[in-house]
């Protein structure tokens, strides 16, 4: 597997900003390793971090390098800082940045599928609600979305979750202005999948995990029966575990076996 770290540019961002990237590798010769290797463009996981975190977290806190060895899969891992995937009210245009300008750049690099059916998005707690975000509200860009204990009810996340430490009024309005302005737009993952159902087109598929003792437990209940109400098809695991990663480390190996990537 090559690992690299990009610092570049962002016109969506008016700034520079970073992303780290493994591509696959055909080699035998790697000690303990697996490596495969596509001839032609690599299908892509885009894998997003969550909030306290950023563009380093999942190669620090667990082993995604080796677990997509044996796949043929680059992994894609932007930073979005804590702008929850969203083009903030006042800030930057981070959901700009991540649909349209983030995967344009990285194909820029690097030979990197552009087929819908190559293209994953995956993420925990914030991220997992932006790749909800990406799935839903781009079904002809991704042919799978899978959220890990995912933030995923943002119309009500203050009041949920309970925590000022980790998400605070102002913060949020910042972010996004109020609840008020968020419930029934695109910034809502509830509208969003009330718009998928009645989507005719390809439809990704979606995975949902979330552990019981996790403080957005209650949330992703919440956004697993919404789902099964509109007939979503979506796939749907728990197990004891908080927001941790541990939990993290496990659940991302069973999201990779879960992902319909080409043989």
């Amino acid at each position: 597997m090559a690992l690299i770290h990009c610092d570049f540019y962002s016109e969506t961002l008016g700034m520079s900003t970073s992303m780290c990237v493994i591509l696959p590798e055909n080699t035998e010769r790697q000690i303990g390793m697996q490596n495969k290797s596509f001839n032609d463009k690599h299908p892509t996981l885009y894998l997003l971090h969550g909030m306290s975190d950023d563009h380093t977290i999942w190669l620090r806190r667990t082993s995604i390098e080796r677990y997509v060895a044996t796949l043929g899969l680059a992994v894609v891992m932007p930073c979005v800082s804590r702008g929850f995937y969203t083009d903030m009210v006042n800030g930057y245009k981070y959901w700009t940045f991540i649909s349209e300008e983030l995967p344009m750049v990285a194909r820029s690099f690097f030979p990197l599928s552009e087929k819908r059916e190559d293209n994953f998005a995956v993420g925990l707690s914030m991220g997992g609600y932006g790749a909800f975000k990406l799935a839903l509200q781009c079904p002809d860009k991704f042919a799978a979305g899978a959220s890990l204990s995912g933030c995923l009810d943002i119309v009500n996340v203050l009041e949920s979750i309970n925590q000022p430490e980790f998400f605070n009024q102002r913060e949020y309005n910042h972010i996004f202005g109020s609840s008020e302005k968020v419930k029934d737009t695109e910034n809502d993952l509830f509208y969003l999948l009330k718009k998928f159902a009645g989507y005719d087109g390809y439809k990704p598929k979606l995975y949902q995990c979330c552990g019981t003792e996790d403080f957005l437990y209650k949330d992703n209940k919440k956004f697993l029966e919404f789902a099964r109400k509109l007939l979503v098809d979506l796939t749907y695991e728990e197990e004891p575990g908080s927001h941790e990663w541990a939990y993290w480390d496990y659940k991302i190996q069973k999201v990779l076996q879960w992902l319909p990537i080409r043989c």
